[in-house]
């Protein structure tokens, strides 16, 4: 901690790093939204990015917690979403994964992220990362202990171009060893006229990941992420109707 105290960014961090609701909820799923947030602390002056691009889906995944809060109250279960932006550290990836706290993002680049020492990424762990995880591992544990079925599911969105590239999938089931829970969501979702895929448009690496590899599969936990493509996430009547789509299969 004694690095941390050292960083130029102290005192920064004063918002609790997630939210939490629904926590003593007796449904087995378990939400997590760690990109929920685009909140950058003033000090850090948007990380020296423009306002249009501060606002964009490199900040955070745009729909995504209004559709993790619809699927909560629709089915009662508790939600763990973070409460600041994953550009300052990404609570999906291990660590030390070269991308857990960005230089550049797509086509942006990150000017506040360039040439951190590492007191202020070891502060940006101490006060953001660990918190986010010691407490999914505090929820899991606990209804481990008492003997009570446990799923966890990240919900994430995804941009419609990426480097200039459309992507015509509509909505992606990530998943690593939880295979056949997966596929029943894949194949609840089929149902419906919507273009889905597994493990598209991204796949789970346990060296890039951390929701699903390590509070899922390395627990023998069912755990999935979510993608849906950001697009149709934009209204309230997008949320409500994936949520509907969601919800029974989960």
């Amino acid at each position: 901690m004694r690095a941390c105290t050292e960083s130029a960014e102290l005192g920064l961090y004063t918002q609790p790093a997630y939210t939490l609701s629904r926590e003593a909820s007796e449904h087995p799923l378990i939400l997590v939204c760690e990109h929920a947030s685009r909140f950058i602390p003033d000090g850090l002056n948007d990380l020296g990015l423009s306002d249009e691009a501060a606002r964009e889906h490199i900040a955070w995944d745009i729909g995504a917690l209004a559709l993790a809060e619809g699927l909560a109250e629709a089915l009662g279960a508790t939600l763990l979403a973070a409460n600041y932006s994953r550009l300052l550290i990404d609570l999906n990836r291990p660590r030390h994964a070269p991308d857990s706290i960005p230089l550049q993002s797509e086509i942006y680049q990150v000017p506040g992220n360039r040439d951190l020492d590492e007191a202020t990424r070891e502060y940006r762990r101490h006060c953001l990362f660990k918190p986010f995880h010691a407490r999914l591992q505090t929820l899991i544990d606990t209804r481990v202990e008492q003997n009570k079925p446990v799923r966890v599911v990240g919900i994430h969105s995804f941009t419609p171009i990426y480097y200039g590239q459309p992507r015509p999938l509509e909505v992606g089931v990530l998943y690593g060893k939880a295979w056949e829970y997966a596929q029943r969501v894949i194949d609840g979702l089929s149902r419906h006229p919507l273009k889905v895929a597994g493990n598209q448009p991204y796949k789970v690496d346990p060296l890039g990941d951390m929701t699903v590899p390590v509070h899922g599969d390395a627990r023998g936990l069912d755990s999935v992420l979510i993608e849906v493509r950001n697009d149709l996430l934009r209204t309230h009547e997008d949320v409500s109707r994936w949520t509907d789509y969601l919800a029974p299969l989960l």
